[in-house]
């Protein structure tokens, strides 16, 4: 059994494993998105994933599909729409609720983003088996996390 202190040790903790993950793909990705020409950054850039798989969603269901609350999604829309990717619109149905369209500028650059992930995959050395199954397991880890943070009904 090992001693207690090295449980404690940084460079055995998963938070920091995933950190630094974190922070490296973010510096992987800058020069990619760079090249889209739109300068967006990375949460921008999920944003328009979004948009992209299913356009005209409300913005409170990006916020929960990104884990993003408000005060953070809110200046994120606003900044896309400043650069005319986006727009946003109260709903026909439901005038409480705001949705989020893309523009003819950001479905184009959908065309330039489909090398992204690819390109994201090469430099990281990985298959894409290899990262489907890696990403599984981020999801089963966060799925697990998450059933210790959601209080039982």
């Amino acid at each position: 059994m090992e001693p207690v202190g090295q449980l404690l040790l940084l460079d055995r903790q998963i938070c920091f494993a995933l950190y630094s993950a974190q922070r490296s793909m973010e510096q992987a990705y800058r020069p990619l998105l760079k090249g889209l020409g739109r300068n967006l950054t990375y949460p921008q850039y999920l944003v328009m994933l979004v948009l992209w798989e299913h356009d005209g969603q409300s913005v409170a269901n990006l916020g929960e599909r990104l884990h993003l609350d408000s005060g953070t999604l809110s200046p994120l829309l606003q900044r896309l729409e400043g650069r005319g990717l986006l727009e946003r619109r109260r709903s026909e149905q439901d005038e409480r609720r705001v949705e989020a369209f893309l523009t003819a500028r950001g479905r184009k650059l959908q065309e330039k983003a489909r090398l992204i992930p690819r390109q994201l995959l090469r430099c990281a050395s990985l298959s894409l088996d290899q990262a489907d199954a890696f990403r599984s397991q981020l999801q089963q880890l966060t799925s697990a996390l998450g059933r210790l943070t959601t209080p039982a009904p």
